[in-house]
């Protein structure tokens, strides 16, 4: 019920200072200005999106281009106000206040949210838990943060992996039970984490994620801590178990994503393993004006996307909003999270940076099942990251409450996924009623 009374006083104080924002802008300007501010924004905006479409379909001297007129559209914005009969400093003004109201608003939806993330419960300590390491992830986390030795302190058998040759780590998780191990570990990528919970799932045992990855974002989305990963061994001792969902793609587990499409093209490459930012950015013009790859149909729960250039299967649902946190703030809803994006115009990609997540270009779906297929006999895949050739139909699927997870009791996580800010469910709270039953 606190979180409930929270939620309606945030609610309340957001529809505030909102009004108190376009106040102030009226005020400051008068109607006619306030309108004329509003679409100086949308046209640098938009001009914006422009420039930052030509930078990525363009190399060298246009790519430079696109960016000076990216950033040139949002200088010239604020010259514009700072020179105009404006008072900027009051425009500025309402828009910190505005600001202050959406962050009250998705302060509100959160606690009204309150109580419905992944629960977890109290279970015994692992007798022979077993650990596998990387010691080559993350650039070398597992002898930076002294894993090993910690793990074993703690009573845990360590596999080291021999980083200069191929080792199958599914086979070495199902030997590990096999000789009796009642948990298993992973301080290493999300890849290597998923081929191990899927053995985990397989057989019922808890699963230990160490955030000795480069990116991490399975253990983000269970609140572990990235900067030290020796902090999650404290699950070993003094820990609670999470039931977590499982994505399957062509029968192989993923405990992120699986990408189709423009990205997943990237990831085939053999140099994005070594400089995946330099290699993406190499290869996305070539891609989005000139791609020539398979054309995808990928039909969700019966619904048919036609030719998506990008097109991402999710372990549960993604925050959607375009300018949102890239977390999940569930894992056992018991859905995929389906996004496709078609951007091949600089047109589309205005729409896409004025309209976000409302925009034509992005659509954003959950569903039991997908169903990719395209026009060649096997497409490219990324699956959490690992570059994958699988021949189509390609089948994805949510296996609900698979995964138990052990994590520690106090885990800091990071910042709460953004709430998309809904204001008619924002409206609902502030009369005093719950929203969550409006949510999707």
């Amino acid at each position: 019920m606190g979180s409930q009374r929270r939620a309606h006083r945030l609610a309340r104080t957001a529809f505030a200072l909102g009004l108190a924002a376009v106040g102030l802008l009226i005020t400051a300007t008068g109607l006619g200005g306030a309108v004329a501010v509003a679409l100086i924004a949308v046209a640098a905006l938009a001009l914006a999106a422009v420039g930052g479409w030509w930078a990525l379909t363009h190399h060298g001297i246009a790519r430079a281009a696109g960016l000076v007129i990216a950033i040139g559209a949002l200088v010239a914005m604020v010259v514009l106000y700072a020179g105009s009969t404006v008072r900027w400093l009051v425009v500025l003004g309402a828009a910190v206040v505005w600001c202050a109201a959406l962050a009250c608003a998705r302060a509100a939806l959160r606690a009204d949210h309150a109580g419905h993330g992944t629960g977890s419960r109290a279970t015994p300590p692992p007798r022979r838990p077993l650990l596998i390491m990387n010691p080559a992830s993350g650039g070398g986390k597992v002898g930076r943060f002294d894993l090993v030795r910690r793990a074993e302190a703690l009573g845990c058998r360590v596999v080291l992996l021999d980083v200069s040759q191929h080792q199958d780590v599914a086979a070495i998780a199902r030997q590990a039970l096999a000789d009796g191990a009642d948990l298993l570990g992973v301080a290493g990528g999300d890849g290597t984490q998923a081929l191990v919970a899927g053995v985990a799932a397989a057989h019922g045992v808890p699963f230990l994620v160490i955030s000795a990855g480069t990116r991490n974002h399975f253990a983000l989305d269970l609140g572990l801590d990235r900067e030290d990963p020796s902090r999650c061994l404290d699950a070993l001792a003094d820990g609670v178990e999470l039931r977590v969902d499982l994505g399957e793609v062509a029968g192989r587990t993923f405990v992120n994503n699986a990408s189709f499409g423009v990205y997943a093209e990237i990831v085939q490459r053999p140099e994005y393993r070594d400089a995946k930012a330099a290699t993406t950015l190499a290869e996305l013009p070539d891609l989005l004006t000139g791609y020539s790859g398979a054309k995808l149909t990928a039909r969700v729960d019966g619904v048919v996307l036609p030719e998506p250039q990008a097109l991402l299967v999710s372990s549960n649902p993604y925050d959607t909003g375009w300018y949102g946190s890239g977390r999940r703030p569930r894992l056992d809803t018991g859905e995929l999270g389906v996004i496709g994006l078609t951007v091949r115009t600089a047109a589309q990609a205005a729409d896409l940076a004025l309209l976000g997540e409302q925009s034509r270009t992005l659509t954003a779906m959950t569903a039991q099942e997908v169903v990719v297929t395209a026009d060649t006999e096997t497409i490219g895949v990324g699956v959490d990251g690992e570059a994958l050739t699988l021949a189509v139909p390609v089948r994805c699927r949510i296996v609900p409450g698979a995964l138990r997870v052990r994590v520690p009791r106090e885990r800091p996580g990071v910042a709460p996924a953004r709430q998309r800010v809904d204001w008619r469910r924002l409206g609902a709270l502030a009369l005093g009623r719950s929203g969550s039953s409006g949510a999707a």
